[in-house]
C-alpha cells in the first residue's frame, strides 16, 4: 500500500502534500516523513481537506466560505496556526489536482479564513494575511550568547521581530532561540532576524519553531513588514520588498495593516510513500 503525495515549496520553505482522502497521518508520522535524512525531507506537511469534514469547530465554520481547508503541520509535527508559503503551495496544489481554478477563491486555515488570487497555473500567488496584533516586547538569545531586544507580532502564529545591522550577526540558527521572558510564548515563537536595506525595503533570517532556520516564512515575513513599518512610523498604505534566503516577495500594507503578501510557489514532484516502512518506522 503506498500513500500518494506532492512536494512543492514557496521561496525555499518546502512541503509534503497530501491530497484528499489520505488516512491522518500521527505526529511521528509526520515527523519521520519531514525528516531530511530518514524521510523525505520538509519543512512541514499540508493535507488537503475539505473544510467540512475538519476536526476543530472554528475551522469546519468556514466551509461556507471555504471548500478547502490548509491542515498544516510543522515539521516535528506540531500543529501551526497557518503558514504564508505554504498558502500559496496548497493553491499550486489545488489546481494541479483539480480541486480549484485560477481566479480568487478562499482557502480554510486554522489562523481564518485566507482569499488567495492566482491570475494563471504556475503563477505567483497573493495571499490576503489579516492584520498582525502586537505582543509586548521581549528578548532573544541565540546560541552563541547575544542577546537583542525584540518585538512581538502575532500574524496569526506567534513571532518576534529583530533589527541587526548585519544578519550575520544571528549567528549560525542551529539551535533554538532563548526568549525572556519564558512564560511570553508558551506555544514557541518564531523569530525573525531583519535588516532595513532601504524604504520599503527589508532583508530577513527566520529561525521557525518546529523546523529550525529556514529559507522563508510567509507569516513572519508579514510580521516583520508590519513591524518595520510601525518603527519608521508610517501610516500610509505602501508595498514592501522582503528579501529572504529563498528570494524575494512582496508585501502591500494598506492604512488599517492589512497585509497582502505576493510570490511564487512551485509544485516539484509527485510521491509515492511506502505505507508499510511510514508505519513500522515512526
Amino acid at each position: 500500500m503506498t500513500i500518494r503525495a506532492l512536494k512543492g515549496h514557496g521561496t525555499g520553505n518546502d512541503f509534503i502534500i497530501l491530497p484528499p482522502d489520505q488516512r491522518a497521518l500521527s505526529t511521528a508520522e509526520v515527523a519521520l516523513l519531514c525528516d531530511r535524512h530518514f524521510g523525505i525531507g520538509a519543512d512541514g506537511l499540508i493535507g488537503i481537506v475539505r473544510t467540512e469534514d475538519a476536526p476543530e469547530t472554528f475551522v469546519h465554520e468556514q466551509a461556507a466560505v471555504a471548500p478547502w481547508f490548509m491542515d498544516y503541520r510543522n515539521a516535528d509535527g506540531s500543529v501551526a496556526e497557518m503558514c504564508g508559503n505554504g498558502v500559496r503551495v496548497f493553491v499550486h496544489a489545488l489546481l494541479r489536482e483539480g480541486l480549484a481554478e485560477a481566479g480568487e477563491f478562499v482557502v480554510a486555515t486554522r489562523g481564518g479564513a485566507r482569499r488567495v488570487r492566482i491570475a494563471a497555473p504556475g503563477g505567483d500567488v497573493s495571499v490576503e494575511m489579516g492584520v498582525g496584533t502586537p505582543e509586548l516586547p521581549s528578548r532573544i538569545t541565540i546560541a552563541e550568547g547575544t542577546s537583542f531586544p525584540a518585538s512581538g507580532m502575532y500574524f496569526p502564529n506567534p513571532h518576534a521581530v529583530v533589527f541587526l545591522d548585519d544578519l550575520e550577526d544571528a549567528g549560525e540558527l542551529a539551535y533554538i532561540p532563548e526568549w525572556h521572558p519564558a512564560e511570553r510564548y508558551p506555544n514557541g515563537v518564531n523569530v525573525e532576524f531583519v535588516r532595513v536595506a532601504g524604504p520599503h525595503h527589508i532583508q530577513m533570517r527566520v529561525h521557525e519553531r518546529g523546523v529550525g532556520e529556514t529559507l522563508s516564512c510567509g507569516t513572519g515575513i508579514c510580521a516583520a513588514v508590519t513591524v518595520a513599518r510601525d518603527a519608521a512610523g508610517e501610516s500610509a498604505a505602501g508595498r514592501w520588498r522582503v528579501d529572504i534566503e529563498g528570494g524575494t516577495v512582496t508585501v502591500d500594507l494598506d492604512e488599517a495593516g492589512q497585509a497582502v503578501l505576493t510570490g511564487p510557489a512551485a509544485i516539484v514532484a509527485e510521491l509515492q510513500i511506502d505505507e508499510t516502512w511510514l508505519g513500522s518506522n515512526a
